[in-house]
């Protein structure tokens, strides 16, 4: 048996995003990427959350706050983490994703990892809607890829 979530609609679900409030003007673009990716795939505006945290380490607590609610067929956690001159970059970074992950699966609700990582800002503006892309709208559409392998799976 082969499963894809790509072909399932996820029209009718319901996503919650999740935002650090560090570089505000890069956040800005992820969120409108992963807004805009769902709402281009049919989701309603309405069905689209948001609740932001202080930074990128916040952002696997803040997902858990929403999936705790049970309103929500998928989390998309987005954020921005630059590597400065100390380990600060490799804990922030490591932890959020370690806490992410480990929220997904003990979930079993989509949570999506969208916190570019880069080494300066240059790479972070190129992934946040500049030459390599919006990392939002690749968060966003792997939610969707990821709530439709779900309902396949589950048969619902």
């Amino acid at each position: 048996m082969y499963f894809d979530g790509r072909s399932v609609s996820v029209a009718d679900a319901r996503f919650g995003i999740v935002a650090s409030r560090w570089y505000p003007e890069l956040m800005d673009q992820l969120i409108a990427g992963a807004r805009d990716w769902l709402l281009e795939h049919g989701v309603r505006a309405g069905a689209i959350d948001l609740a932001r945290v202080p930074g990128s380490f916040e952002l696997p607590m803040g997902a858990k706050a929403l999936v705790d609610t049970g309103r929500y067929d998928a989390v998309i956690c987005l954020g921005v983490v630059i590597r400065g001159e100390t380990t600060h970059y490799d804990y922030v970074a490591g932890e959020s994703a370690r806490g992410i992950t480990e929220l997904a699966i003990t979930s079993g609700v989509p949570i999506l990892f969208g916190v570019v990582t880069c080494e300066n800002r240059d790479q972070a503006i190129a992934r946040s809607g500049g030459s390599k892309g919006n990392k939002g709208a690749e968060a966003a559409e792997a939610a969707a890829e990821m709530v439709g392998l779900v309902r396949r799976v589950s048969g619902s």
